[in-house]
């Protein structure tokens, strides 16, 4: 069986390691070339420290294809990563195609396919913020509806797709856990300190990103107004995509000076700021779900959010961009008791469950 992993974003990698270990165990366990494993990264993230370093510290495969699509608006960069991606499904003829989430890479990928009538499988099928002026979310509504094998992470994607009569469709949807859950548990003896981190400091990590609050001058002022209150009573750590430094130069915004910006990190340096952090206060989607899985509350500065049953267990609270929202809730995180003691995403073997749902998989 060959699979073509399609990647291009930075969650995208962490996602894509769990898969390729897990292909590469089956393999050893049944004889190698079982599963052959093709990676095309579309270059969306071409930061050296966004794309390159992760390959590097996740010890996977370097993309057999590097496609080098980045910089352009959504719909130049879909066009050309269909174009570019066809080209490669043309010439490895695979019998799968993996897609993850909800990037432009992602729906490129399943469309090439779906098209060359290749199956396609989605990991992450099924999430949905119902906020259809989210790019992420137009790019997940119509990968899963194109997708002959829907992977959701919880019990609420399945829901999703089931109200969306996705089960009176040609496809399968399974629940198979979250792959982030394995990465979390498989990498986290390797977490590495950030050059130029106070380790005995306590912090908030944050990070902002977000297209909604980004390119919005009042929202994203608004958010850095809050990290600023907050910042006040306790030291901000802030991996910073440079799209963002370019928004915030461009509204005048000036970052109180109790706000570390760093430069974007890896995983394992992400994986470290989460361990020793006292909560996380992001617009991320995955960051969310890593707060969790390392027991930090979460201030998420979005009007909705996927992952919904953070909401609904009390670990995760949504403020939008509202400052006095955001400070208020920062505020009363100390007198919550909060419980993370409860299985929201499989139980740390996602990837081996994906391999075998490909392999059985008959249409």
């Amino acid at each position: 069986m060959k699979i073509v992993t399609i990647v291009g974003a930075r969650p995208q990698f962490v996602k894509a390691a769990v898969l390729s270990r897990a292909i590469n165990e089956y393999n050893k366990k049944m004889g190698d070339g079982v599963v052959e494993e093709v990676i095309v990264h579309t270059g969306q993230h071409f930061d050296e420290n966004m794309s390159d370093v992760f390959f590097d510290q996740m010890d996977i495969p370097r993309p057999q294809y590097n496609l080098m699509i980045n910089n352009l608006s959504h719909g130049a960069m879909t066009g050309m990563m269909l174009t570019k991606i066809e080209e490669v499904l043309q010439k490895e003829c695979p019998d799968w195609v993996l897609v993850y989430g909800d990037t432009n890479s992602t729906l490129a990928g399943a469309l090439a396919a779906k098209k060359m009538h290749i199956k396609v499988a989605h990991v992450e099928a099924g999430l949905r913020s119902f906020n259809m002026r989210m790019p992420e979310e137009i790019n997940r509504v119509l990968t899963d509806r194109i997708s002959d094998l829907l992977l959701c992470p919880t019990e609420t994607a399945v829901s999703n797709l089931k109200e969306e009569g996705y089960d009176k469709l040609n496809n399968t949807i399974v629940q198979c856990g979250d792959v982030m859950y394995d990465a979390a548990i498989y990498y986290s003896k390797q977490a590495t300190k950030p050059h130029g981190i106070n380790e005995n400091e306590q912090f908030v990590l944050s990070t902002i990103h977000r297209q909604e609050n980004t390119d919005d001058g009042s929202k994203l002022a608004s958010i850095f107004e809050a990290l600023s209150e907050i910042a006040a009573k306790r030291k901000i750590i802030l991996p910073l995509h440079p799209r963002t430094i370019k928004k915030i130069e461009q509204f005048n915004i000036t970052p109180a000076k109790d706000i570390q910006i760093i430069e974007p990190v890896g995983y394992f340096e992400m994986i470290w700021l989460l361990s020793h952090c006292s909560c996380v206060v992001t617009d991320s989607g995955g960051l969310q779900k890593e707060a969790f899985f390392f027991k930090k509350p979460c201030i998420t500065v979005r009007e909705e959010t996927e992952w919904v049953e953070l909401i609904q267990h009390n670990v995760n609270f949504l403020t939008g961009s509202n400052k006095d929202q955001i400070t208020r809730v920062f505020g009363e995180l100390g007198d919550k008791n909060i419980d993370f003691d409860v299985n929201l995403y499989g139980e740390g073997n996602t990837g081996q469950i994906i391999v075998e749902e490909l392999l059985a998989f008959q249409r």
